[in-house]
């Protein structure tokens, strides 16, 4: 039997020991709210911002409608504003100043979390710009995008210290050891981020809920990680999202244009560059697996057009996946309707994150090895090249030659 003494000090250390899980829980509790304010102070902003353009586009509708509704990627059947791009700057930065914390106490950075919330959408401004450029003008080209969406990730790597120290491959994480060539492998790789959720773009909804699902993905993996900052920055990009999408999907309209798809681009790309430099438990393959749809999209598309079609990189074809699904299997599956006409375009959305939300959770809570993570990728990519030919060709095709391009597909004759 133990001793009047040590019966008192036991049941010391189990009341402390309770208050201590009651704090944490308190603790998490009052984070979890904050994140909840964040996220509504985002959706309001970036809603009211998106009614605002709409209502107005009366005054800007002749420089910001899309008014080509004959080329290859348009779908839409009555001009649109593509200034959707100002909601979503709209609602980060309105929720950053109102409803991100002075003081991010609950890092171990010690940052002001508003301000370095401030810092990165500063950041963001030379790829944003240049889209909302193109948006408005037309004129401004694919290259120049690059270059300004390069140069807003060598901005954040200034301002936030966000450049890449590691992409978990042996033998090549050496070089990132040295800081210029660490920051230029960074600003492509974000700025191919960008781009690839510009290349994404081409129907009500799908961008921006493929950016809520990445995001989210993005969220719980810094949850998880104790990094609190960068799910806050996470969740910021979810809210503008939403309030976005509540003018653009499902009947369109509001586009978020170039200057949109940019910024989600950028924060997604950001954020996961974030979480690899401030949490070295965090493998950079499961940020990959996460991004993994928009980023197949356009590597693919590169090679299609560069190597299958022998054409410019940047030109515009209607042959990207979300293109194939909108001819090829929404016509199939959705009847025409002359009185809700974007019936069909809307549906696209619904296909593809259908198939991606399923592989951002496994990536998510099966991706914290370097070889599930990779595992996740290579089922991505099958899936994805898979589905491609099906749709392609009308029926399943899995030779790798045919796949790619590489030679013309012999089917035996019927008897």
């Amino acid at each position: 039997m133990h001793s009047g003494p040590d019966c008192i000090r036991e049941h010391v250390n189990a009341v402390l020991f309770k208050a201590s899980l009651y704090s944490v829980g308190c603790n998490i509790m009052s984070i979890a709210s904050e994140m909840l304010g964040m996220a509504v102070i985002a959706v309001i902003a970036s809603f009211m911002a998106s009614i605002l353009i709409v209502v107005t586009e009366g005054w800007h509708g002749s420089h910001s409608f899309d008014s080509d509704m004959t080329s290859a990627q348009k779908f839409h059947k009555k001009p649109v504003p593509r200034a959707g791009g100002l909601a979503l700057l709209a609602g980060i930065l309105i929720a950053i100043v109102f409803g991100m914390p002075y003081e991010s106490a609950s890092t171990s950075k010690g940052q002001a979390a508003n301000f370095s919330g401030l810092l990165l959408l500063l950041a963001a401004m030379p790829a944003f710009l240049a889209g909302l450029l193109e948006d408005l003008t037309k004129r401004v080209s694919v290259a120049l995008r690059l270059v300004a969406a390069f140069a807003s990730a060598l901005l954040a790597s200034w301002l936030l210290n966000a450049t890449l120290p590691r992409l978990d491959i042996w033998g090549f994480d050496f070089f990132l050891q040295i800081t210029p060539v660490a920051m230029v492998i960074t600003a492509f790789a974000v700025a191919g981020v960008a781009n690839a959720i510009n290349i994404i773009d081409g129907f009500n909804g799908l961008a921006a809920t493929v950016a809520v699902i990445v995001l989210a993905g993005l969220g719980l993996v810094a949850w998880n990680a104790g990094d609190v900052f960068v799910a806050r920055l996470a969740i910021l990009g979810i809210g503008a999202a939403i309030g976005f999408l509540f003018l653009n999907y499902p009947t369109g309209r509001l586009f978020m244009g170039d200057g949109g798809a940019y910024l989600l681009g950028f924060w997604i790309a950001e954020i996961a560059v974030l979480i690899i430099v401030r949490n070295p438990s965090v493998n950079a393959w499961q940020m990959l697996a996460i991004c993994a749809y928009p980023i197949i999209e356009v590597l693919f598309s590169i090679y299609r057009r560069k190597v299958v079609k022998r054409t410019s990189v940047g030109a515009p074809d209607h042959l990207h996946l979300h293109s194939l699904v909108y001819r090829r299997l929404v016509f199939r599956l959705v009847s025409r309707n002359d009185e809700q006409p974007w019936i069909r375009n809307a549906t696209v959305a619904c296909i593809i994150s259908i198939g991606i939300a399923p592989a951002m959770l496994l990536a998510v809570f099966l991706g914290d090895t370097i070889i599930g993570a990779v595992s996740i990728i290579a089922v991505q990519i099958f899936s994805y090249l898979s589905f491609y030919a099906r749709l392609v060709r009308g029926h399943w095709c899995f030779h790798p030659a045919v796949v790619f391009g590489l030679r013309p597909e012999h089917r035996a004759k019927s008897l």
